[in-house]
Order: C-alpha cells, then structure tokens, then sequence
C-alpha cells in the first residue's frame, strides 16, 4: 500500500449493509476501481483548504475579533463588511457566487421531497445513517476527541437534525438562507475540529489520517441526505425519478458549500448511492469505539419528552428505533453495534402500507406533493420538541468549545 495512505484505510473494500449493497446492485453500481479505492485512502489526509486557511488566519490574527467579522458576513453577506480583510473576503466571495451548475428548480424539488418524509425520514436518518456510521472507527477518533462521549448524542442529533431540517427547508439553501447559514457554520465548526485535534499529542496521524477529511466528509454527507432517501423505499416512501435527482442535487450543492471536493459531489442519485457503497466499503470498520458511541444512543429515547404515559411511551419509542436499526443493517452490524442481534423490523413493516397510500396519493393529487411536505414538516418539529424539550438545537453547539480553543 502506498506510503502516504493512513494505515487504516483497508487493503481492499469492506462488507456492506444489506440495503446498501442491493440499491448498488439494482442500479448498476459497481465495486470501486484500484484507482478509486487509492483515492479514498489518500484523501483520508486531505482536508478542506479554502476554509482550513481560513480558520489559520483567524486563530492568529485573534479569534474574538475575527469571528465578530465571520458571523457579520455569514449573516447579512460579505458586502455587509466593508473593511473585511483580505482573507475573509476571498473566503465568502467565492462561497457566496453560486456554480452555475445549480439548478434552484430542481434543488427545491428535492427540499420539498425530504420534508414530505416527514418523521420516518428523520427515523432514518437516526437509526440507520448516524446509529449505523458509528462503525466507522476512524470516524470515531475524532468524535470521541471532541467531547462527544461527555456531551451526548441526543443533543449531537438534535443539532444534526436541525441542520437538515434547515437545509432542506423552503428556500433555505438561497444565498443567505437558513440552510446556506447552517452549512457555512457546520464547515467553520469542522475546520476548527481538525486544527484541534489533529493537534493533540495522542492524535496518530500516520494510521488515522487528517481529521475530518474529504473520505470522512463525502460519507457523512451522503450518508445524512442520500441514504434516508433511499431506505425511504423499505419504508414506503416513494418518490418520482425527479424528486431523486433533486435530493441528488441539493446533496450536490451542500457538499460544495460545506467544503466537499468536486469528485465525491454527486451529480444524480445513482451516482450519490456509488459515493455511498464506496465509502461504506471503505470506512465501515468498527472496534471498541462503535459500541461506546452506539449503545447510550440506542437508549436516548428512555429519556425523550411525553406529557402523558411518559415511561410506557420512552420504552416503546426505544424498541420502534431499534426496529429500524435491525430491519436495514442487519443482524452483524447490530451486534458490531452491541445490540441486540435481532430486533422484529415491525415499525418499517406497519408503516410501509400507511406511507405507501400516502405517497401514491401525494404524487397523484394536483397539489399532494405541498400537502404532503408541510404535514412531513409537522412531524419532523415534532419530533425534534420530542427529543429535546424547550430548548433550542443550535447547530455546531456541541463542539463550539473546540473553536475556543483552535
């Protein structure tokens, strides 16, 4: 293997989930070349230069000062501060002129798609995409780095899901919009993580890799926004071929903003399931870290806000989520997990029929697809309230420590 590859990138693809492998399959997706698999290794030491440099300048020149002038431009634009250095201003400048690739049509199909999947969107987005992800021990180094053992993933989740829910929000990836706002934040939080941890004494960075790199970040993004797209299937939630490109293509446009490089953006939703086989078979390799991250999370629910029947209703929402986690993962990744090897799929298998009727009808009836969005919203701040209460998700909160002290 070549030298400037981190020891843990494998020799060669790992296993997949099930669901995974089969979307591959069906849409024709093959296995990584030797050349793609070598990529996904090195780029295990590639970061996000544009905002990395970014975050150099501001650590030496002041964080204080400098972060006043950052949230000015990520708020009300670049033009907003008129004397912003040189740094700052190439920074927004660039991420503020939109590729003239994006097709604002097309990506708000997409919007309105993922916010008609309502709470079983966001089911898996839990269960599978972040609950399944903690199998990427490399992954983990750096999370466990950040404090996440201490600050918890119902909070980390919530901040994750209110993420997405303002990315795929009306409008809110236009320039300025809460999701545009949301995306830059995350990417600023991610610089601030790599510069932090990367430099810790006990960081090994000739077996790990750089911290938050380009093969860690293309997983995470396909895995919060492609994935629960297509697992919405085993949940009955269908959607038109438009509606997957779009996803497909808002996915397209918040990698390139969240500092993503251009060959793992995908450019339709067959080409987002390939960036995901590929970096599954890549990362998805767990050790003693999977089970210290999966297993409080798997008992979250136990602690989630009812008015009424609160203890009958945390028990079963632990047993509905862990219903999920089994029926697409599979028995080995539950126990990699250190969960029960197998948990009956019943919640996916009762509410197939009932998102099935609701889908047919959302795409048959002249304004279904609106109506169906707003009562998928509905449910997604429900749940969130569920989760957390009263109190506010903000995104990045979970690590802001880190910017304190990059």
């Amino acid at each position: 293997m070549d030298q400037t590859i981190p020891a843990r990138h494998p020799r060669e693809p790992g296993p997949v989930p099930a669901a995974v492998r089969l979307f591959a399959t069906l849409l024709g997706v093959e296995a990584p070349s030797a050349q793609r698999w070598q990529k996904l290794g090195s780029n295990l030491n590639v970061g996000d230069e544009p905002m990395d440099r970014l975050v150099e300048w501001m650590s030496s020149t002041g964080m204080e000062q400098t972060r006043q002038l950052f949230d000015g431009a990520l708020s009300s634009g670049i033009a907003s501060v008129p004397e912003a250095p040189e740094p700052l201003r190439n920074f927004f400048t660039e991420v503020e002129t939109v590729p003239e690739w994006v097709d604002w049509d097309l990506l708000r199909v997409g919007q309105r798609a993922m916010r008609r999947g309502g709470a079983d969107g966001m089911y898996l987005a839990r269960d599978v995409s972040l609950l399944g992800g903690y199998q990427f021990s490399g992954f983990n180094k750096t999370l466990i780095r950040t404090g996440a053992l201490e600050k918890g993933s119902n909070k980390r989740f919530a901040e994750t899901m209110q993420w997405a829910m303002d990315v795929i929000s009306d409008d809110g990836m236009a320039p300025l919009g809460v999701g545009y706002r949301s995306t830059i934040r995350v990417r600023l939080i991610h610089a601030f993580v790599r510069r932090h941890v990367a430099a810790m004494p006990d960081w090994r960075g000739d077996e790990w890799g750089l911290p938050v790199n380009q093969t860690d970040m293309a997983a995470t993004l396909v895995g919060a926004l492609i994935a629960p797209s297509a697992g919405g299937l085993g949940m009955g939630l269908v959607l038109s071929p438009r509606e997957y490109d779009g996803i497909a293509h808002l996915t397209r446009y918040v990698g390139w903003l969240i500092g993503v490089d251009d060959e793992w953006l995908p450019r339709n939703f067959r080409d987002g399931i390939r960036v995901l086989y590929h970096t599954v078979a890549a990362l998805s390799e767990p050790d003693e870290s999977t089970r210290q991250l999966a297993m409080p999370m798997a008992d979250d629910p136990l602690r989630w806000n009812y008015s009424r029947l609160a203890g009958v209703r945390r028990r079963l929402a632990r047993a509905q989520h862990l219903s999920v986690t089994s029926g697409f993962l599979g028995p080995r990744a539950m126990r990699a997990l250190g969960l029960s090897a197998y948990v009956p799929p019943w919640y996916p298998i009762v509410k197939l029929p009932v998102n099935l009727v609701r889908s047919v009808a959302a795409l048959a009836r002249r304004d279904g697809l609106d109506r169906a969005a707003l009562r998928g919203e509905r449910e997604q701040k429900a749940l969130l309230r569920t989760m957390i209460g009263d109190d506010a998700a903000t995104v990045g909160d979970s690590a802001a420590h880190v910017g304190r002290v990059a």
